[in-house]
C-alpha cells in the first residue's frame, strides 16, 4: 500500500454550508492505555496535537472537501495531522463556531477514531507534535470549547455499555 506523505492544500474543493460557513471535520483519536506488561487497561487515552503555529493543542481537524465523505475527511485529517489510522465511529455532533484568528464562521463535525496504527512518518510530522494523554489532561489543554464538548460526548458514549454495543456493530459495517 502506498501512502502519500503530503497534505492536501488549497480551498478549491472546500465545502461550505448554505450560510457560507466553511465545513470542517475532525476526529478524537483514542485508545485504551497499554500497561508495561502489555495488557490493555480500561483507562482511556486521547491523542492531542499542536497547532501548526504552536498556538495551542487540539484534536486533528480540517476542511471537508467535495470529493470525500465526512468520514473520509476525518480519516484523512487524522492521518495528515496526527499520523494515526483506525476506525471512524458514529458522529459525535455538529458545532458552529467563530475562528478568532480568521474572524470567520465554521460548521464543524467531530468523530471518534479508534486508533489501530500509529505511523512514524506522516505528512505534518515536521510541523506538529502529538501527545497521548488522559481525558482530563486533554480537556484542560484543548483550546477549542467545541472540541471539549465533543470529548465529553465521547467519554459518555464509551461509558455506556449499550452505546458501545451499537458502536461495535456499526463499526463492523463500515469496514
Amino acid at each position: 500500500m502506498a501512502i502519500c506523505l503530503v497534505s492536501r492544500t488549497g480551498r478549491q474543493l472546500q465545502r461550505y454550508d448554505h450560510m457560507g460557513r466553511r465545513q470542517v471535520v475532525g476526529c478524537i483519536p483514542y485508545r485504551y492505555r497499554i500497561e508495561d506488561d502489555g495488557t490493555i487497561s480500561d483507562e482511556l487515552e486521547v491523542l492531542i496535537i499542536t497547532s501548526q503555529k504552536g498556538q495551542g493543542m487540539m484534536f486533528p481537524k480540517g476542511g471537508w472537501e467535495l470529493d470525500e465523505s465526512k468520514t473520509e475527511a476525518a480519516l484523512r485529517e487524522s492521518f495528515e495531522e496526527a499520523g494515526v489510522l483506525g476506525n471512524v465511529e458514529r458522529e459525535l455532533g455538529k458545532w458552529n463556531f467563530l475562528s478568532k484568528s480568521q474572524g470567520t464562521f465554521y460548521e464543524g463535525f467531530m468523530f471518534p477514531l479508534l486508533v489501530k496504527e500509529q505511523l512514524e512518518m506522516w505528512p505534518e510530522k515536521d510541523v506538529r507534535q502529538r501527545i497521548w494523554m488522559s481525558v482530563e489532561d486533554a480537556r484542560e489543554v484543548c483550546r477549542h470549547w467545541w472540541m471539549k464538548e465533543a470529548l465529553d460526548i465521547l467519554v459518555e458514549r464509551l461509558a455506556s455499555p449499550l452505546e458501545q454495543k451499537v458502536e461495535d456493530e456499526l463499526s463492523g459495517f463500515q469496514s
